[in-house]
């Protein structure tokens, strides 16, 4: 009874919309935990963890696998990361869930690339975004739905058409669509964003060029889309090895911490060098609205970013990570935030979660810290 005070008490201020990190200082790195490649759960092959958020109600997890089907159904899943101020002490899958068709039938292989997935406390439901396809031929429009947690279809929002891939120089580019996924603190709005520029916007990121994303708006009451915005990557952190090998860096999650910012996390990748990983704050503050345009226009105000924590300094192996999400209330009243990679279903990478410490700016949290506070005290 006295455990269920305590967290009923950060449930409670979750509800009130007040446990977003109005303003985050910095973040405190606390410990990670990996799963190896080939962990079966419930008859699935366990991996490409490339979403994640946090049900404050039940203090579980919902993860999705960007598996396109082929392994087994594209899906996702329930579980527990379990973790304090001083380290993570397991992750339990709860539950898997396939993600349906409108028709209520499973996805065939490689028809849908699931990349990002947020919890809708309001409706009891979850977003998902995918990144679509453009191979060739093989032409498939991202776009961002919404499911009940049966993965029953219950919508898709509006995407303008020219997110949609094409033969020629216009719309998404490979594995560089919507990566990312965002509700606002509020719950009226549902953002999503590019991993890279579309073709007609800008180039690739690459060892010598940022790259321009989209930050798209819906309106989550009708699914209509609205204002978008850019974001501009960092070049790729460093050159590959053997050189002239593969490079890539992108946006590859968002999470809204106010009405107008963000955490930003940009994931670089060098051949024969490995994974950078920076976690940026951003902000819509001043920046320009690009939806009238179908190709970015000259003089427009990106968004602002700063860099609130560098990964690679933890000096600790790093895979692909492409989840983050707040996690709940620490026994000191702070805020907890999750990573989560995608590990491609290769042997040799890892499911890796990484767990951290918010740092507020002072007076964020308040509310937050009291109401944990409180629950404390009555455990004693």
């Amino acid at each position: 009874m006295r455990t269920f005070t305590l967290i009923a008490a950060a449930a409670l201020v979750t509800a009130a919309g007040l446990t977003h990190a109005a303003d985050i200082e910095g973040l405190r790195f606390i410990d990670d935990f990996s799963i190896a490649t080939g962990t079966q759960f419930d008859g699935t092959n366990v991996g490409g963890l490339s979403g994640i958020d946090f049900d404050p109600a039940t203090g579980r997890y919902w993860a999705i696998s960007d598996d396109r089907s082929g392994f087994n159904p594209a899906r996702f899943y329930n579980l527990n990361v379990n973790f304090d101020l001083n380290s993570i002490n397991s992750v339990n899958f709860n539950s898997r869930t396939n993600i349906l068709r409108p028709d209520g039938t499973n996805f065939p292989t490689n028809q849908v690339d699931p990349e990002a997935i947020r919890f809708d406390p309001a409706t009891n439901s979850l977003h998902w975004s995918s990144e679509g396809e453009r191979n060739g031929l093989d032409l498939q429009n991202p776009f961002v739905r919404e499911m009940n947690l049966d993965g029953t279809f219950v919508r898709e929002f509006n995407t303008p058409t020219r997110y949609n891939p094409t033969a020629g120089p216009v719309g998404i580019r490979r594995n560089l669509a919507f990566e990312s996924l965002t509700l606002s603190t509020d719950g009226a709005t549902v953002y999503a964003a590019t991993e890279n520029a579309l073709f007609q916007d800008g180039p690739a990121a690459n060892l010598s060029n940022s790259s321009p994303c989209r930050v798209i708006s819906y309106t989550k009451a009708t699914g209509a889309s609205g204002a978008e915005y850019v974001y501009v990557t960092d070049p790729v952190a460093a050159a590959p090895n053997p050189a002239g090998t593969f490079v890539t860096n992108g946006l590859v999650e968002l999470l809204a911490i106010t009405d107008t910012t963000f955490l930003a996390v940009e994931r670089s990748f060098s051949t024969g060098i490995g994974n950078s990983i920076r976690i940026y704050k951003a902000s819509l503050a001043g920046a320009t609205d690009v939806s009238g345009f179908d190709a970015l226009p000259g003089g427009y105000t990106a968004m602002t970013k700063e860099l609130l924590f560098n990964v690679d300094s933890l000096g600790i192996p790093l895979d692909n990570i492409e989840g983050i999400t707040l996690g709940p209330a620490l026994s000191n009243g702070s805020r907890s935030v999750l990573l989560v990679s995608d590990n491609n279903f290769s042997s040799t990478q890892f499911t890796q979660f990484l767990a951290f410490e918010v740092i507020p700016a002072p007076g964020s949290l308040a509310v937050l810290g009291l109401a944990v506070l409180m629950g404390t005290r009555r455990r004693r």
